[in-house]
């Protein structure tokens, strides 16, 4: 006479949960790129300041202070105070969440663009495909900073112009990225096997194409976060990004321009260090994710 077991008794173990997973997959990246990893912790840290800025900010970074005018480091702040008294140190930490907030709402925007364009030209070829590239080829013969200041100065200073601004310069690179790695995937067996049951073009694309599409993409994405961040400073600088009194690091290096015929360090200094460190910071990172998703960099073939 058998003997039927529970039903908990034959149950297949749970597969891990989804931060098991995630740590895993954090683990392996630090063991594969060890330096990437250390640069996409201060990357990390530098989103965490952008995100909780006002508590962290010890003043109020539009508040002048006509009594500690132009005081250099440690006087009357840890990274001195500009020409008319305010926290450069405070203005430093909000522009962190200006400058990040512009540069990730511009490449999402510009890139995520660009990808269904490249999609839907790689996809579907012809026609639509030669005048797309061609289209994508004048946007990229002008110098990224131009294009954006061109587009800036025609629709008028606001964060929104500066983001669409910047997402356009980033329409062409994620296109073509995106549509090369479409005519690759369309002609693999599996596709052609989908095609040949029936599937149509929809389906073809986001259920079988599309997901080969996401690697290349986070690539694009992380790695365009630091050229964004220089378009958005270098825009600020020249007079045609966010305008004044928003603090971003563009604007605080213009503003040190009229703090007399010589700038006082600290107002060069702390915003260019914060620029560089975080363009190197997501530049570094993007190269470890590549290093990662890539199969031909990471030696699996």
């Amino acid at each position: 006479m058998s003997v039927t077991q529970p039903a908990a008794a034959i149950a297949t173990p749970p597969e891990p949960g989804l931060l098991r997973r995630i740590g895993f997959a954090l683990a392996k990246f630090a063991r594969r790129s060890p330096l990437s990893a250390f640069w996409g912790i201060v990357a990390a840290a530098i989103v965490l300041v952008a995100v909780f800025a006002p508590l962290i900010a010890p003043q109020d970074p539009l508040m002048a202070n006509f009594r500690q005018m132009g005081k250099p480091p440690g006087e009357a702040g840890l990274f001195g105070t500009d020409q008319v008294g305010r926290d450069v140190f405070s203005r430093v930490i909000h522009g962190s969440q200006t400058s990040l907030t512009v540069a990730a709402a511009a490449v999402l925007l510009g890139t995520t663009s660009g990808a269904l364009w490249g999609l839907a030209c790689g996809f579907f070829g012809g026609r639509f495909d030669n005048y797309s590239q061609r289209a994508m080829e004048f946007m990229q013969s002008f110098p990224d900073l131009i294009l954006a200041m061109a587009i800036a100065m025609a629709l008028g200073a606001g964060t929104g112009t500066v983001i669409v601004a910047i997402a356009i310069t980033r329409i062409p690179f994620g296109g073509r990225v995106i549509r090369s790695v479409v005519l690759s995937v369309k002609e693999m067996p599996f596709v052609e096997a989908a095609r040949g049951l029936g599937a149509s073009s929809r389906r073809l694309m986001l259920r079988h194409i599309l997901p080969q599409c996401v690697a290349p993409y986070l690539i694009l994405a992380t790695a365009h976060l630091g050229v964004a961040i220089i378009i958005e400073a270098s825009l600020g600088f020249l007079g045609v990004g966010i305008p004044p009194p928003t603090p971003t690091w563009g604007n605080m290096l213009a503003d040190s321009l009229n703090a007399g015929l010589v700038p006082p360090w600290w107002l060069v200094l702390f915003p260019g260090l914060a620029i560089t460190l975080t363009v190197l910071a997501f530049n570094l990172l993007g190269d470890g994710i590549r290093d990662m998703l890539d199969p031909r960099l990471r030696g699996s073939v």
